[in-house]
């Protein structure tokens, strides 16, 4: 043991596994919502989207991942509502359902393109917290959008999460 070194303070070691489809990596709008296992506590559930509204950026689901449970203040959301029920990241299991890409990145310059697909989505992603909700699962964010709901292309998007959750099948909004 070298001199000086805190090896008591160090956690055990332990091997860590992610696995992932390529397809997460694609930039673009999508929805996803995470589904978070605390350590003895029911399982949390966020809903989010990608598709900045301070930028005309859409980032991956997979960048995504890194930033809600990292340290940076302004991006960190999940990390943030999990302290504050009591849940430790560290100690949590994690499983991310991600949609899409539901719209691709705008590449026309200026902001009117991505921000009609930006609204697109956020209605979207509105919706579907509401029906996680209202389907009985614990939803930790609530999701603000005035946007209209495109309410075939929701249908679409309902379908495919009832997958994962099959109780949004006879959920109502």
């Amino acid at each position: 043991m070298a001199s000086g070194s805190n090896i008591a303070n160090v956690a055990p070691l332990a091997v860590q596994e992610v696995r992932f489809e390529g397809g997460i990596l694609q930039r673009g709008f999508w929805l996803y919502v995470w589904e978070v296992m605390p350590a003895g506590q029911a399982p949390l559930y966020y809903v989010g989207r990608t598709g900045d509204s301070s930028s005309t950026n859409a980032q991956s689901p997979f960048n995504r991942m890194g930033q809600h449970l990292g340290f940076a203040r302004n991006s960190n959301m999940l990390r943030r509502h999990l302290m504050q029920r009591g849940a430790v990241p560290e100690s949590c299991a994690f499983r991310l359902i991600a949609l899409g890409p539901i719209e691709q990145e705008a590449r026309a310059p200026g902001r009117r393109e991505h921000d009609q697909r930006r609204d697109l989505v956020a209605a979207m992603e509105k919706a579907l917290a509401e029906l996680l909700a209202s389907s009985g699962l614990q939803v930790m964010n609530r999701v603000v959008s005035r946007k209209p709901l495109d309410e075939a292309r929701f249908a679409q998007v309902r379908a495919a999460f009832a997958r994962a959750f099959p109780q949004l099948v006879a959920a109502r909004r």
